[in-house]
Formats: structure tokens, C-alpha cells, sequence
């Protein structure tokens, strides 16, 4: 299960960052998150995405850090949540927290994500109720790395790219 996901999200990826006839559309702008559609060879992909409001420390060079919610019904994935804070991640190192509640999310190499299905839809009701997130992680190197985030837009944006995927 676990590697299945990995590899459907790095085909995601390909096709994010493509520049060609796959390249994700906008499907709405909702304050700080938007929702995506893109065709691909194994069906429809939609999801839901931010970037951070603050990052740190300024110091270290890395990608840009994102959070997504993804939908791919052709392999009946729903509610994956997945973050990448632009850098390779030193192994188990990637949390996010809201208030009192702290999820630990698996990692491998500049991508993580949630254990299981059950814990991608607590943190979906954590999402739709929280005001921000904060995302901290190691890089392989040691260095801690804080991002973080607005909710404000998400449940619009999530239910855009579910309802698209539907």
C-alpha cells in the first residue's frame, strides 16, 4: 500500500511539474490553497494544494514546500495528504501540528506522507477546522525546518478537487 502511493504520487509529480499537454489546470483560487484537475494515461488527478505563509530558517537553500490533498479515482485514492518542505527529509523526521494535535508523517526522500487511510481523514477533520498548520522536518543532514501554513481556503479548494474527481 505504502509503495503503491509513492509511486501514484510521484507519477502526480511528473505531471505537475510537465510542461506539456498533462500540466494540472486551476480549478479554483481560494485564499491561500487552489485545486488542480490533470488528465493523465491512468485517469483524472485532482487535488488541492497550499504553500507556506513562512518559512525557516532562511538559511537553508531548498525547493519550494507545498501541501497537497489528492484524489485519483482511477486508483481509488482519495484524501491522500502528502507534504514536501523542499527538501530530502532525514528518515521519520516530518510532523505537523495544529493546536494540541501532533501527526508524525513517513518520509522518503523530499516527500511524506500519512501511515494510513484512517489517519489521512482525521487529518482532513483537523484541516477543515484549523486556522494554520505548522509542518516541521529534518533534512538529511540534521537541520530542523519549520513551515507554516494557512488553512484558510482548504475545505473550499478540498471540496473542489473532490467533487472534480467524483
Amino acid at each position: 500500500m505504502v509503495v503503491k502511493k509513492i509511486f501514484l504520487f510521484t507519477v502526480l509529480l511528473i505531471f505537475s511539474f510537465n510542461a506539456f499537454a498533462n500540466t494540472p489546470r486551476s480549478t479554483g483560487k481560494y485564499k491561500n490553497w487552489e485545486s488542480f484537475i490533470a488528465e493523465t494515461d491512468q485517469g483524472k488527478i485532482c487535488f488541492a494544494q497550499t504553500t507556506p505563509t513562512k518559512r525557516a530558517p532562511g538559511a537553508i537553500k531548498r525547493n519550494q514546500s507545498k501541501l497537497f490533498v489528492t484524489f485519483r479515482p482511477a486508483e481509488s485514492i482519495k484524501d491522500e495528504v502528502s507534504i514536501t518542505s523542499g527538501h530530502e527529509y532525514k528518515s521519520s523526521s516530518v510532523t505537523a501540528s495544529s493546536g494540541k494535535r501532533k501527526y508524525s508523517f513517513f518520509s522518503q526522500k523530499d516527500f511524506a506522507w500519512l501511515l494510513d487511510d484512517q489517519e489521512e481523514k482525521k487529518f482532513i477533520k483537523l484541516m477543515k477546522r484549523a486556522t494554520d498548520l505548522i509542518v516541521k522536518a529534518r533534512t538529511v543532514k540534521g537541520a530542523e525546518t519549520t513551515d507554516h501554513y494557512s488553512m484558510m481556503g482548504f475545505t473550499k479548494a478540498y471540496n473542489t478537487a473532490k467533487k472534480t474527481c467524483s
